[in-house]
């Protein structure tokens, strides 16, 4: 009697491994510009919020030009600025100083 083998399909060991071997490399190279990216994202973001709320403050002036000391909690109270953009505010401890938004 003769005894058939079945032929297994699949990927030996060797091509397994050249391809983890690429994908490290990929990753290696893809992740730092990942990270710089997103560090780029937040400074750009803080900074356009700091931009906002020195409008925000503009528009206060002007609407209320008895009104000496602008404070986030007046801005809040007259709806110059919502609930999320406030939250924004304080996760990115601007501040207002002299009525010029600070971070």
């Amino acid at each position: 009697m003769k005894r058939f083998r079945k032929k297994h399909s699949g990927f030996t060991l060797i091509e397994a491994a050249i391809v983890l071997f690429i994908v490290s490399l990929l990753m290696l190279i893809i992740l730092p510009n990942l990270n710089a990216q997103r560090k780029h994202a937040v400074t750009t973001h803080a900074a356009a919020m700091v931009t906002t709320v020195q409008t925000q403050i503009d528009l206060y002036q002007n609407d209320h030009p008895d009104d000496s000391e602008v404070t986030i909690s007046k801005l809040k109270a007259n709806a110059y600025l919502t609930d999320k953009q406030l939250q924004k505010v304080q996760d990115l401890k601007i501040t207002i100083v002299n009525n010029e938004a600070h971070q």
